[in-house]
């Protein structure tokens, strides 16, 4: 099966008030074709979940820049100096997770978990209003499972089938960032015909990805 499309077929079902992950940290492994291509639409009143805002200018930072954010779930936001700023006029709601808790509700969501418990928080505002369950003798917060309408995750090598490969730490939240989303779209530096792959380099197989875009046709 071809999942092969261009970046306006691929971002075409993406509407307003939907909620998206985006792989990447810090704008490293962050699908900047599709990112631009969601800029250009306009699609107003997404809630973002990705790892950071990155920087004005990069990465999901674009998304902060035109306006199109109305609440962020993520594990920081220093490095974008733009998202705290609308956060402190109320013109944008952070939500901020501690980076291995946001990972774990992510897989939680994968993987049809109820949550996770993890004692990170404990103490802390991060408890305000979350259930505490006791284990042993000793308390954890309840961290509730995180899912996403669509996905957008980059890799470095694709096949047409939509088997994904990426590079080094470029790797980071996407792989189970795409477990957990309805649509899944990856956008790949290098596209390659079924059967090119060699299976031993799979990182994420095609059953979790619905659309492939390659990066290199819509220079």
């Amino acid at each position: 099966m071809n999942k092969s499309e261009t970046v306006q077929q691929a971002v075409s079902c993406i509407r307003d008030g939907m909620t998206i992950m985006v792989g990447g940290f810090m704008a490293a492994g962050t699908p900047d074709t599709l990112i631009d291509a969601l800029v250009e639409k306009g699609v107003r009143g997404l809630t973002l979940v990705s790892n950071d805002t990155a920087f004005p200018g990069k990465g999901v930072g674009k998304l902060i820049d035109a306006g199109l954010v109305k609440k962020v779930i993520a594990s920081h936001i220093g490095t974008n100096p733009v998202t705290g700023k609308l956060m402190n006029a109320g013109e944008i709601e952070v939500q901020l997770v501690p980076q291995g808790t946001l990972v774990e509700r992510i897989r939680s969501g994968g993987a049809g978990l109820g949550g996770v418990l993890t004692p990170t928080g404990i103490g802390t505002v991060v408890e305000e209003g979350k259930e505490k369950i006791v284990v042993g003798g000793k308390e954890f917060l309840l961290e509730l499972p995180l899912r996403a309408d669509v996905a957008l995750v980059k890799a470095f090598r694709a096949d047409l089938s939509g088997n994904l490969a990426f590079r080094r730490a470029a790797r980071n939240f996407n792989p189970v960032m795409a477990t957990a989303a309805d649509l899944v779209i990856a956008e790949t530096e290098q596209l390659v015909d079924i059967g090119e792959m060699d299976p031993d380099a799979v990182m994420l197989p095609g059953i979790f990805v619905d659309v492939v875009v390659c990066r290199e046709e819509e220079k």
